[in-house]
């Protein structure tokens, strides 16, 4: 039985699912966390930025069966401390519940104080804009209320949620229960009505009719469902693209995979998508980062259909949308993937598919890298090899490190590759790390970071060391911010300011700052990469180890979308299928028949 509201409320997480909770300790929490540790596991972290991003990995690279975790963290700095978290998990639509203590409801400042109570913070008001809902907890409130708000981070479109939970409420008395309560929320249909119908039947017709279609599947296409779903695509022979949240949904080597579009995407599959007819657009949100800056050339010659849960990203302007479908992704795809009959004048297509794939390397021969250094691209690639498809991959989720996996990583099946883009936040990697390994302890993960990212959170190495992870680190050492050195560089002409260790940026000594853990580190060496017994066992070893990729500082990132900086101050950037550096003209007409001879 309870004693406190505190032990009430744990109760019905419990019920909802919980099982988990990173937290770090504060007295506006005391309550909640005494309740939380007979109840739950708790994993307490350094800072409260790890604890909201350990959650979002944690509950988005979770198997079906396992629990979910929410955060716990105390007032003031506390909140202001996980609102990077909340943003991030917000913007990537994924499911974060973040319960955070606040001074008592007598100490409360109201509309006119800045501050009456110590640490207090409105912690509502600056989370609304990053998430779903809010619930300020004054006083105990009956079981449904408060579920109801919890339930919403899981519920249509998914995203953070915000509890903020004074103190003296939480040492309540517990109130009368009435049990639990199945969700009343804006649940999502499980199938299609007769409208809906009407229109997949259009959508279907239109595949059909194409000559060029790719259907490109985003995060909103949930891995259980690529499962479902793509073996059928497969069968059918029906060309499929990814956008980067949603790498992991379909094996590199899939004959109908047309890889990953982006901005800083593979450049084969950038110029596939600008020649396709028809783009049925599901789970994806089409950003600027999918479509290009210079979105008006986005599919030149294609159709597009765009199939959303969210109306606002349908109503957007950008890019061009021919047919707009509001429905969840697998009520889309259960029902279009039966009216599909494979299509004899798809072959020529993915004919053309095979070819750009082949012809066009993952590491563009632009690219230089100095002597004594390891080149990123190919360091990629020997990862692609030596992981399994039980591996869990952590891309970091801005720079180099993060690119150049996107560009050139070739998943497995089965593998799970998870980051968080949309905020390409420095520090992400190492607590998104933590958060996998902890959801997921029978299997590998491994994280790559720059050594400028992973500054910014190294701190957790404690809570790798302490949780005992099997995790292994590379960090890519550039000494400094190579995006940023390489944005001076372009734009400026290489005035360096605030980027590397030369302009005041400072970096550790890795390899003795993990030992200092008790982690074992090692260097990689640019000739043998993982053909070195140090390097292999301590891969292959369950435990958590360290490895320094020494990369060149001046070291090139080809290919990628060029923008220019008109006389007006303003940007213009290239469409997707025109990389840097340009293609050769012969392989430029090879590759690209129908955006350089017109529509055959």
């Amino acid at each position: 039985m309870p004693d406190s509201y505190s032990d009430q409320v744990i109760d019905w997480l419990v019920d909802e699912g919980y099982d988990t909770c990173f937290f770090l300790a504060g007295g506006n929490i005391m309550h909640l966390l005494n309740a939380a540790r007979t109840r739950i596991r708790c994993i307490p972290v350094i800072h409260e930025v790890a604890a909201g991003i350990g959650t979002e990995y944690f509950n988005a690279a979770r198997s079906s069966e396992s629990g979910k975790a929410f955060a716990l963290v105390t007032a003031g700095p506390g909140v202001t401390n996980i609102v990077t978290a909340m943003a991030g998990a917000y913007m990537e639509s994924r499911e974060l519940l973040v319960v955070a203590g606040q001074v008592k409801s007598t100490d409360l400042a109201g509309a006119e104080l800045r501050q009456r109570g110590i640490q207090e913070v409105d912690a509502c008001a600056l989370a609304g804009p990053v998430t779903k809902a809010t619930l300020q907890i004054d006083s105990p409130l009956p079981r449904e209320e408060v579920m109801s708000v919890v339930r919403s981070a899981s519920e249509g479109r998914h995203g953070p949620v915000l509890i903020d939970f004074c103190l003296d409420a939480q040492a309540s008395a517990p109130i009368a229960d009435s049990g639990r309560s199945e969700s009343h929320g804006s649940e999502r249909a499980t199938s299609a009505d007769e409208a809906l119908m009407s229109q997949i039947a259009v959508v279907a017709e239109s595949v059909q009719r194409s000559k060029r279609p790719i259907v490109l599947l985003g995060g909103g296409v949930s891995r259980a469902l690529a499962r479902e779903v793509v073996p059928s695509m497969e069968a059918l022979g029906l060309p499929v693209a990814t956008t980067w949240n949603a790498l992991d949904r379909i094996d590199y080597a899939s004959p109908v995979n047309f890889g990953r579009p982006d901005t800083w995407g593979m450049r084969w599959a950038n110029i596939l998508l600008q020649q396709a007819d028809l783009i049925v657009a599901v789970g994806a949100r089409l950003s600027l980062q999918q479509t290009g800056f210079n979105w008006q050339s986005f599919a030149p010659l294609a159709e597009i259909v765009h199939v959303d849960i969210d109306e606002s990203e349908l109503a957007k302007l950008h890019p061009r949308k021919d047919t707009r479908i509001y429905a969840d992704a697998g009520v889309f795809l259960r029902a279009l993937l039966p009216m599909l009959t494979s299509s004899e004048h798809w072959s020529a297509w993915r004919s053309l598919g095979r070819q750009v794939k082949t012809t066009l390397p993952l590491d563009d021969p632009g690219n230089v890298t100095g002597s004594g250094f390891l080149s990123p691209y190919v360091f990629v690639e020997a990862l692609s090899d030596v992981l399994t498809s039980e591996d869990i991959l952590i891309p970091c989720s801005s720079g180099g490190a993060s690119t150049v996996l996107m560009q050139a990583f070739r998943q497995k099946a089965g593998q799970t590759v998870l980051n968080n883009k949309a905020l390409a936040s420095m520090g992400y990697g190492l607590s998104g790390a933590i958060g996998a390994t902890l959801a997921n302890p029978q299997r590998r993960v491994v994280l790559v970071e720059g050594d400028g990212g992973f500054a910014q959170n190294l701190q957790e190495l404690g809570t790798v060391k302490a949780q005992k992870l099997n995790l292994k680190v590379f960090i890519y050492e550039n000494k400094g911010y190579a995006s940023i050195r390489m944005t001076q560089r372009n734009y400026f002409g290489g005035a360096y300011v605030g980027c590397d260790e030369d302009t005041g940026v400072g970096f550790p000594d890795w390899e003795l700052l993990a030992r200092s853990y008790g982690i074992p580190a090692v260097q990689l060496s640019p000739d043998r990469i993982f053909d070195d017994t140090r390097v292999t066992s301590l891969m292959d070893d369950p435990g958590s180890a360290l490895f320094v990729v020494p990369l060149d500082p001046e070291q090139t990132y080809y290919p990628k979308i060029t923008s220019r900086i008109e006389s007006s101050g303003t940007m213009s950037s290239n469409p997707l299928h025109l990389m840097t550096p340009e293609l050769p003209p012969a392989i430029a007409h090879q590759v690209m028949p129908y955006l350089t001879k017109g529509d055959a």
